[in-house]
């Protein structure tokens, strides 16, 4: 912390020396009574100022520590005041680099007391961005001498990119086993079910999926899926030469979108998800799985920006990295055929592709993606086409946390359909 007191204001203290030189040159009572009225002024004003100066302290507190685009963002402040002169204002001056978000006010406190008061704000783009540090400016009345307090305590917030409901896309499972179709009479089988369906007569109850048939009042049995178990290992094309749009409406938070979307559906589907990105500083997660790992991807893809290396040489650099039982997703609006060459030789190592075009002509390019899909298609690669549109659809925008939503009893009384779970404050340190 750092606070230091200057004169905003040099007329009394000058009107104050010219009434001693007229003193001095013409004594009289009447500058005598002048000296001590502007003299006084100044001495009243300087001690209320250093009271201000040493007395005058914020604190700042966030209730979470990440957040997610569409949550909201709550801070608490208490200003406290230990000294014996009030602070008739108090400029709130906040350094925090958050997008659409400030928690910039005018206060005031008494002497020997404290104010409390919220802010909030909604989370309107991924990032890591700092809340805080903070600037406390004062004065006296008079506004003779100017109190600025710095308060450097801040704290690091991650907004993480929304997860969606995507199309129907497929991922193409790795290895050799099935090729990716499911076989129910396999006589190896495992823990991975892609589906439920009715329950037949004479197979075994061992697959019956129990939530499903109590929810439905019938019996549903377990589809397994054929192939082994399998890594997803998503390719994030972040190449700024590949990309369109402009603002926050382009592909590279569309595909940021789409990457977030499929390693939580991947990991909530059991997969180990790793994550490869070529944007400013290449992202290597290896494949986890678990709750840590999921906000470890999300983190990841939240502080991502375009980069300078394409997808062809990402891949070749890359390529060692699958294994053969790999699920490799690409999601990449590249329409240049040069990258097919790398992604044929995976081919070869049967590893199991699935492309994710985004679609530049949805955001003003020339050229569409239903060329490149028709290429992959004669390739026999499953490939799925995004667009705009996406980031338009409210689930983009999801958010939720710190938002509360309230339902009226037949009482009257009004209590929180969904109330939160963490609502402790965590002070910026």
């Amino acid at each position: 912390m750092t606070a230091r007191m200057r004169l905003n204001s040099a007329l009394i203290p000058l009107l104050a020396v010219g009434m001693v030189v007229m003193q001095l040159i013409d004594p009289s009572g009447i500058w005598q009574g002048l000296i001590v009225a502007f003299a006084g002024t100044w001495f009243i004003c300087w001690v209320w100022a250093r009271s201000l100066k040493q007395h005058l302290r914020l604190t700042r507190e966030v209730r979470y520590g990440w957040a997610q685009v569409g949550d909201k963002l709550e801070e608490q402040f208490t200003l406290v005041n230990n000294g014996f002169a009030p602070a008739t204002w108090v400029e709130i001056v906040d350094h925090s680099d958050m997008p659409d978000y400030s928690a910039a006010r005018a206060v005031g406190v008494g002497s020997f007391d404290a104010n409390t008061w919220r802010t909030a704000g909604v989370c309107t783009r991924r990032g890591i961005y700092t809340l805080g540090g903070t600037t406390l400016c004062s004065g006296d009345p008079f506004g003779m001498y100017r109190v600025e307090v710095h308060l450097p305590e801040c704290s690091t917030f991650v907004i993480m990119p929304p997860v969606v409901q995507l199309p129907a896309i497929h991922i193409l499972p790795g290895g050799w086993m099935g090729d990716g179709h499911p076989r129910p009479s396999m006589l190896e089988q495992t823990v991975n079910a892609i589906t439920v369906r009715e329950h037949q007569q004479g197979e075994s109850l061992k697959r019956i999926h129990w939530p499903t048939s109590a929810r439905r009042a019938r019996l549903f049995t377990r589809v397994m899926d054929g192939a082994p178990a399998n890594n997803w290992w998503i390719v994030l094309d972040l190449d700024s030469e590949a990309q369109a749009g402009e603002g926050w409406e382009n592909t590279v938070e569309l595909g940021i979108i789409a990457a977030a979307s499929l390693a939580d559906r991947g990991l909530r589907a059991r997969h180990s998800v790793g994550l490869l990105a070529s944007g400013a500083g290449n992202t290597w997660l290896r494949p986890q799985s678990g709750e840590a790992h999921r906000l470890e991807i999300m983190r990841a893809l939240a502080r991502l920006s375009p980069g300078h290396l394409p997808l062809p040489e990402f891949l070749e650099r890359t390529g060692p990295t699958f294994g053969h039982r790999t699920s490799l997703i690409i999601i990449t609006p590249s329409m240049k055929a040069d990258w097919l060459n790398p992604l044929t030789q995976l081919l070869w190592r049967g590893i199991s592709p699935t492309v994710v075009l985004l679609d530049p002509a949805s955001f003003g390019a020339p050229e569409g993606a239903d060329a490149m899909a028709d290429v992959l298609g004669r390739m026999g690669i499953p490939r799925f086409i995004l667009s705009r549109d996406l980031l338009e659809r409210p689930d983009a925008r999801p958010g939720g946390r710190g938002q509360w939503e309230w339902r009226i009893m037949p009482t009257g009384k009004a209590v929180a359909a969904h109330p939160q779970t963490d609502m402790t404050w965590k002070r910026l340190e």
